[in-house]
């Protein structure tokens, strides 16, 4: 009995078959991509952020200098300055198209970075920050400690010591 149904199954999913592929040979092509919801075929998959995947297009100096001028102005509206993903996030690029606008802004003396790896905030050059200085206050070149006394008198060389002490 249960042959008998999976046989009836198949004959009528084969029919089925069949009858949408003689449906589909009989439309033309235009009346086939009609009934497609994007009106035309979806060949190529595209990424959900609409920005193609893989190595970046080469870009312009022209371009690489417009993308640092963007930098600076967003650095003017931040004084305190911002971190590299801070950047990118608000000129919406991704994370590939940063480093060289960057590498060069610096560079060039656009703005300056503090900190290092991921807490590296980048200022507008000259800008003061509160965020570059260190609880201890910043260092201005100036040593701190009292100079060491360099006269502690003649050294003696280990022959001159040998000879001065008396051997009992």
């Amino acid at each position: 009995m249960a042959t008998s149904l999976r046989s009836r199954l198949g004959e009528l999913a084969s029919a089925f078959a069949a009858s949408v592929v003689d449906a589909i040979r009989g439309s033309s092509v235009e009346e086939l991509f009609a009934q497609s919801t994007t009106g035309r075929p979806s060949l190529v998959r595209v990424a959900p952020s609409g920005r193609r995947a893989g190595r970046l297009a080469r870009r312009s100096g022209k371009d690489i200098a417009g993308v640092i001028d963007q930098i600076v102005d967003l650095l003017r509206q931040h004084p305190k300055g911002l971190r590299a993903e801070e950047i990118r996030s608000a000129l919406d690029f991704e994370a590939k198209e940063m480093p060289r606008p960057l590498r060069e802004g610096l560079e060039n003396g656009r703005f300056t970075k503090s900190g290092q790896k991921r807490a590296t905030t980048y200022h507008l050059k000259g800008a003061k920050s509160a965020a570059g200085a260190s609880k201890r206050g910043k260092r201005t070149g100036v040593s701190r400690r009292k100079p060491r006394a360099t006269n502690r008198g003649p050294k003696k060389d280990a022959a001159s010591q040998d000879a001065s002490t008396p051997s009992s």
